[in-house]
């Protein structure tokens, strides 16, 4: 970091880190979840603040910097039913937010898709009770008795398909999460790369 953004970079997270706080919570759904991404925003937007070429675009940039960062909160979030039901009968999700902001909507479609294009990778008679369980939320039970189960074969099915959803979901986001990274290695490279001069 050049000398005296250190200064530049406390003024400005000073001045709008409060706005964004307010997005995040939005977008997050609780003060929590808003609360880390925050601090992980400022974190990532003071380790790349040489990227910055105008100061009055820090507040879109930040933005931008804590959207991505509440993004890969969310997915994270998405695979913990997977977790947690893979050892636990029912249970339901945290409520969220009453009004999705735009990004926010966005994420949710793009996690929608995520698990629709895992679930289209399961057999048949794992996606079926998947289907019954998680998704449409019927008792073990009733779904035991649609597929003609026993319970516990049907408890043994959707165990196999929860592993297999989780597994599939987590190798994306770790792809995600690689592409992400070399983006902002290469943008590295091309702040610091000297420019030749043109004389």
């Amino acid at each position: 970091m050049r000398p005296g953004r250190h200064t530049d970079f406390e003024r400005l997270a000073n001045e709008h880190k409060d706005a964004i706080y307010r997005q995040m919570l939005r977008a997050c759904g609780n003060r929590e979840d808003a609360e880390d991404v925050l601090v992980e925003a400022l974190l990532k937007a003071y380790c790349s603040m040489d990227q910055l070429r105008d100061s009055q675009a820090f507040r879109a940039w930040l933005a931008q910097i804590a959207r991505r960062v509440c993004w890969q909160v969310k997915a994270a979030e998405a695979l913990l039913p997977l977790r947690q039901l893979s050892e636990l009968e029912g249970g339901s999700e945290e409520p969220r937010a009453a009004t999705a902001a735009p990004d926010d909507a966005a994420a949710n479609a793009e996690l929608r898709r995520m698990l629709a294009d895992a679930m289209a990778t399961l057999p048949v008679e794992l996606r079926e009770v998947y289907q019954l369980r998680d998704i449409e939320e019927v008792s073990g039970e009733e779904a035991a008795a649609r597929l003609d189960l026993s319970v516990a074969a049907m408890k043994s099915r959707l165990h196999r398909a929860r592993a297999a959803l989780r597994a599939y979901m987590e190798a994306v986001l770790a792809t995600h999460r690689n592409q992400e990274k070399k983006g902002r290695q290469h943008n590295e490279r091309s702040s610091t790369t000297p420019r030749r001069s043109t004389v």
